[in-house]
């Protein structure tokens, strides 16, 4: 889901340079399309839902800035592969971007009902709405003569 509204965000703010990517750290979902009740939730705001679910490579450390997990034990797997410290230094929590977050976890609602899902689609727009700022503040320094990025923006979605 974050990976839809993010990419949502992006492109209502003009930043089509940034490429999302969405995958987990286990492999158990690979190919899957988004769970039913995800899709609807998707739907109901008006977001796309095509998706086929993708293992995290380690590889992508290299191609991606910043590696946004949705919970801390996605957080402490992404780190433990990472192939250098700088590498795990780029993996960060969805929820830190939002103000006013009561925990840093995503709760999972795949385990709950169909409104589990709204509760989280509405957690993670508030985030993203952060994860939007903090992608625009470099190139907000920039255009004052700081941060020069060496590579485009991206980010990827760890569930």
């Amino acid at each position: 889901m974050a990976a839809a509204v993010l990419q949502e965000e992006l492109e209502r703010a003009g930043l089509r340079h940034v490429t999302v990517t969405s995958a987990g750290t286990g492999g158990w979902h690979v190919g899957d399309p988004a769970d039913r009740r995800a899709q609807a939730a998707l739907q109901r705001k008006g977001y796309r839902t095509e998706h086929a679910a993708q293992q995290f490579r380690t590889e992508w450390f290299d191609e991606y800035d910043l590696i946004v997990a949705m919970d801390r034990d996605n957080v402490s797997e992404l780190r433990r592969v990472a192939p250098t410290k700088g590498h795990a230094d780029t993996v960060r929590l969805m929820l830190e971007f939002h103000p006013d977050a009561e925990s840093l976890d995503v709760p999972d609602p795949y385990y709950g009902a169909a409104s589990d899902f709204d509760e989280v689609l509405e957690m993670i727009e508030v985030a993203c709405g952060g994860l939007l700022e903090h992608l625009q503040a470099p190139a907000k320094s920039n255009a004052a003569g700081g941060w020069p990025p060496t590579t485009t923006p991206t980010a990827s979605e760890m569930n």
